[in-house]
Order: structure tokens, then sequence, then C-alpha cells
């Protein structure tokens, strides 16, 4: 039951191409100070300057690298990266004498006790819902013990795409088939056989294009399964490395290989902290032309731009709470970052940049600089790539305000392929202030998601925030880009510079506004612990702190996740009456599972005679993204009196 705190929420988003295509992938493999840092706060933390990862676009797969034997990632990682269609690998490690001897035990021996092991990583994978291994024996082996390792490969491989689907196994460098440890920098014959028994090949760091070159005719038709290694700290004799990453990825990608960032969080690590987003976009900015990005591939398409940490959160406009946090499960879709241009010599651009300045849901918000020249009337960045089959109807909505005076016009632009025979019906604004909305068919009585849904658009909303809404109608056709459209107003000639400031981006299909959202239900509350807090020269205890674990009932694939709230009250009379509406609940944190763990909340302790009375309040945040009333979230009260 604990357990299941570290049961990753998200499943593996569907992505195009799949991971499966030939095409070569991207590997980052995060290594960070031994690991298990901030990151392992199941529920967060409150950290100055956290490192953040959000270029999810640019890599297929996440490996979390620690020296422990068994390196679970952190369930926060694996919510981010299957958020943005990416897989999450674990890492098996030994190393040094305790790590032969380990070897010995469980690899020497009879194919029993090599496949008790790959049971239980495949197990592990399951539960916590990650995807894979990386494998990495980093200590010489027995030639009985090697002898068995390329079977303790196909069955862990076998078991591991039987049990996880698009499940992977890959193998670092190391090992030779003769059981010495004895890195090669390349893919030859005396580790093929590791490679043969497995999903793909993770290569040392000490390569030259010489091994690039013989590893085309090793790999065969497996070139994208072979991850070439590359070390950003620039440690021993590396090509690249640092700010120089793209001189080894230029390589790489020449010969057609796949690449295994080792350690990007240099970063982070080795500069200025309070320049990391500039460090790291500026890292990312160099490699762009050699990672190919892939698409997300299923609506409700919904994000607020949060990186999952902040220094203030914000609820829909309104502030929550104030002081640093970071939550890495509570990132959102992450757009693709960087500069673009307009083709010709015209000058006009737009950069897009994450933020923490300001936010309308979360910690942050995505800002947008830009110049049209006089010579256009319009720019557009493209923020997402979908490639999902458009449903007969959508509803797109934009939450935006520009940073001073202008008049410079933002839409929400979205591009379509051909599905078949795609066909555009109608493109209508919905305006909530006039109450009419233009669109062939309008609907008479909205029903209750819709009503909430369109609620705020066309209105100014708090922190100046501004809402627009769209509805689309299509036939045939398949989603490809969302963008952001900047405009010039009518008539005006001269050069306009612009500054946007991006707080939610929805597209949602309008049928699925149609289902009633499920309620929670259940909720429990148990494995409470009371601390009496003494002061006071009676020696009686005036506040209490309180512990405890919430259960409830809920679909997760319903919930992006559960906000979780509560009222305390005390005395004889009152103690049991319901909470008064006007009362606003206190929030408590985000839950990324049916379960949250209350930690040390301080409550009034009670006197003789007296009920004190706690009430827990569970709000799912639904999957379109709309708020759901506190008359529906579900509840409940534990009642508490003094000891006789």
């Amino acid at each position: 039951m604990e357990d299941g705190f570290n049961v990753a929420l998200e499943p593996l988003e569907r992505r195009q191409p799949p991971l499966s295509s030939p095409r070569p992938r991207t590997l980052l493999c995060h290594d960070m100070m031994g690991g298990y840092l901030e990151d392992r706060f199941i529920q967060g933390s409150e950290v100055q300057n956290p490192y953040s990862f959000y270029h999810w676009q640019y890599i297929d797969i996440f490996v979390y690298f620690s020296h422990h034997t068994v390196t679970v990632p952190p369930v926060c990682w694996t919510n981010a990266a299957h958020r943005h269609g990416v897989c999450v690998l674990g890492t098996f490690i030994t190393e040094w004498q305790d790590g032969g001897r380990l070897c010995e035990s469980f690899l020497a021996g009879d194919a029993r006790s090599y496949q008790a092991v790959a049971d239980r990583l495949v197990q592990m994978a399951q539960f916590f819902r990650f995807d894979g291994w990386l494998i990495n024996i980093e200590n010489p082996l027995s030639p009985a013990a090697v002898g068995n390792t390329p079977s303790f490969l196909r069955y862990l491989t076998t078991q591991l795409h039987q049990q996880v689907p698009g499940g992977l196994v890959l193998w670092y460098d190391s090992v030779v088939q003769s059981g010495q440890l004895k890195w090669q920098d390349e893919l030859n014959e005396q580790n093929r056989v590791f490679f043969d028994s497995c999903d793909g090949f993770f290569t040392n760091y000490n390569w030259r294009e010489d091994h690039l070159r013989r590893m085309v005719a090793q790999a065969g038709e497996r070139l994208a399964d072979v991850y070439v290694g590359v070390d950003v700290f620039a440690r021993s004799n590396v090509v690249g490395g640092r700010f120089d990453t793209d001189k080894s990825l230029e390589l790489i990608r020449k010969h057609g290989f796949s690449a295994a960032l080792f350690a990007p969080g240099w970063v982070y690590e080795c500069l200025d902290k309070s320049d990391f987003f500039q460090n790291q976009d500026r890292f990312w900015s160099l490699l762009e032309r050699f990672l190919p990005t892939h698409s997300i591939c299923s609506l409700p398409f919904v994000t607020s731009f949060c990186l999952g940490l902040g220094t203030r959160r914000v609820c829909y406009g309104k502030e929550q709470a104030v002081g640093p946090w970071y939550h890495p499960s509570a990132q959102e879709t992450q757009p693709l970052f960087g500069e673009h241009k307009l083709a010709g010599d015209g000058g006009g651009w737009v950069k897009a940049h994450c933020c923490l300045a300001d936010a309308w849901h979360g910690g942050g918000s995505l800002l947008l600089r830009g110049q049209i020249p006089p010579e256009v009337g319009n720019v557009a960045v493209r923020l997402f790539s979908l490639l999902v089959p458009a449903p007969p109807k959508l509803f797109l909505s934009m939450v935006y305000k520009f940073e001073g005076p202008t008049d410079v016009q933002v839409a929400l632009e979205l591009t379509t392929g051909d599905a078949g025979s795609c066909h555009v019906g109608s493109v209508s604004v919905l305006n909530a202030e006039t109450g009419s909305r233009h669109s062939p068919r309008p609907l008479r009585v909205p029903p209750t998601k819709l009503a909430r849904w369109v609620g705020r658009c066309g209105q100014q909303l708090s922190g100046g925030w501004i809402q627009r809404c769209y509805e689309v109608s299509l036939h045939g056709c398949l989603l490809q880009d969302l963008l952001v459209s900047f405009s010039r107003p009518p008539g005006s000639r001269e050069e306009k510079s612009f500054v946007c400031r991006l707080g939610e981006i929805q597209v949602v299909d309008a049928n699925s506004l149609l289902v009633p959202l499920p309620r929670v239900k259940n909720v429990t509350i148990s494995q409470l612990r009371w601390v009496p807090l003494i002061s006071g020269s009676e020696g009686l205890p005036a506040r209490l702190l309180l512990s405890c674990t919430l259960h409830w009932s809920f679909l997760l694939p319903q919930a992006r996740c559960f906000r979780i709230h509560c009222w305390a009250r005390t005395g004889s009379s009152s103690a049991t009456e319901e909470a008064p509406g006007t009362e606003k609940p206190v929030f408590l944190g985000l839950a990324f599972a049916n379960q949250y763990r209350v930690v040390d909340l301080a409550v009034e302790a009670v006197r003789f005679g007296q009920d004190g009375r706690v009430e827990f309040l569970v709000e799912p945040v639904p999957r379109e993204g709309f708020l759901v009333p506190q008359a529906e979230w579900a509840r409940a009260a534990l009642v508490y009196s003094a000891p006789q």
C-alpha cells in the first residue's frame, strides 16, 4: 500500500513516430550528484533554484542513473516523461569487488538464479509503471557468469516485452565476451553478443569518427539501436561535450546512430544557478538541428506551461500559496522552445522562454517575445506538434496577456493534414460577454461541463489575463501543429515589437465535455499520528501536529491530478457541523495517485468535553482543464477529543 505512492499516474502518451521507428533516437541519461536529491520527495518539496528538465520534445528515452545496484526512477520523473511521450528506464549496475560477487551469485549458477533476478526487475517496472532497464556490469565476470549473461539479457528482454508494452532493455559498453572489464567505445565482435541479446547498446564515451565508421557495418539494419555515448562533462578524451556537444551530435547523426547524452545536468551543476534557464536553453538550442522532435497523439491537450516549480502557486489566476516549491509530477506539457525566425531577410522573429515571474495556473508561464517587420502582416511560432485525428468538433482556448500596452493582435492557429479528405467547416470565436456563440448549430442548452469550460471566454480575468475560445468543426482531418500568431493592426506599417505571456492552451474534443465527470468516492483516513506541542504553564498542549494518510477511489485516467484541502474547527457545539461554505479551505498539496500523506498539519488542541474536527477535501482536476465546483469535491471528516 505504501509503495502505491511511487506508482506513476501518467501512462506513456501515444506519440509519432513511435519509439520503434528506425529513425535515430535521443537518450538522456540523468546522472546528478548521486541521484535521489529533491526529486525523491513524492509530494514535492520547498526548495530554491532546483534542477528542472523541460526540453522533452527533443528526447525519446530518459534513463535515471545512480550507483545504487537497483535504481528505480523517482515517480515524478516517470510522470513528467510519460506526459511527453518519453519512455523511462531505471538502472541495474554492479561495480567493484562487491559487484563482482553479486554477479557471481546470480549469473554463474543455473538459469533459475538469473531468471529470478530478471523476473524481479520486470515486476518493478510493471508495478511502478516505468518502461525498462539500462544494464551496466562494471566489473569482471568469470567464464561461467559471462557465458550466462546473454541468456540473462534475452530472458529479461522477452519477459519485459510481454509485461510492459514498449519496454526496453539496453546494455552499456563495459564487459566484453571474455568476461574482462574492457570498454570498447564502439560496438564490435567483442561485445556484439550482448547487443544481439537485448534492445540496444549504449557505447562508452571515448570514441572517434573511426569507431563510428566501423560500427555502421556491425549494426547493420539496427543503426538506431546503437546509442553513442556523449559525456556532457567532457571528461577524459572525448569529442565535444559542454557547449560543444553539437560537435559530437553532428558526427553521430552523420553516420545514422542514436545518441546517448550523459549528464546534461552539467549546465546546473557546474554553471551559475542564477543563470540556469538561460544556460539550459542555450545548451539545447545548439543541439536543436540534430534532435528530431516527436508529436503528441491524444486529446484532450491541455497545458499551463508549468515547470513543476515556482516561487508561488497560482490556481486559475488566484494566488494559492507564496514561497518556493518543487514538484516535478506537476510539470505540464512543455512546448518547442527557442527562436523562430521568418524566412527571408525580413527580420521577423519570435522567441519562446519559460518564465516564473507570473503564472495563470501553477508556477510559471510561457513568455513570447517577438518582432513584426514592416513588410509582413504577422509572425507565428509553432509550439506543439500534435498529429492526432480530429474529432468532428473541437474547442480551443488560450489564456494570455501582453506585457505593456500594445495594439498587436494574438490568435491561436491550427494546421491540419489530409486524413482522407479534410474539410474545415467553421471556425467561430466563443464570447461569454455577449452570450452569443457564432456557429452553424449552436447548442441551445450547453451541458454543465461545457458551460464551465466556456464560462470565462472573452472576459478579462484576475491578474490581467484574457481567455479567448474557439469552436472548430472538422471532417476527416488530422491535427498537425498548434501555433500562436501575432499580427499588426489593419493599416499599420511600422515595425512592431511585443512581449506576450501565455498562461494556458487547451484543445478539447467537444464530445468529451458531454460525458459526466465521475465523482471521487470512499475517502478514508488512516495511519494517524498525533504530536502534542506543549506550551504554557499548565503543561497542556495548545496545538497538535496531525499526520495521516488519505485514500480514495477514482478512475485515474480521467484525472490530471488531485488538489487536497482541509478545514479545521474546534468547540463543543459546532465541531460536528459542516464547515460553512463562505469559509475558504486551506490548500495542502497535490496528489498524483489515489492517496495523499498529510504531514504535521497543525490543528487546535481541545479541552476535556470538547471535540475537534478536521475535514479533508479531495478536488479532482479533470484532463479537460476546468474547475470542479466545491460542492462536487469528496470529503472525509476526522472528529477527535482530548484523552481522559
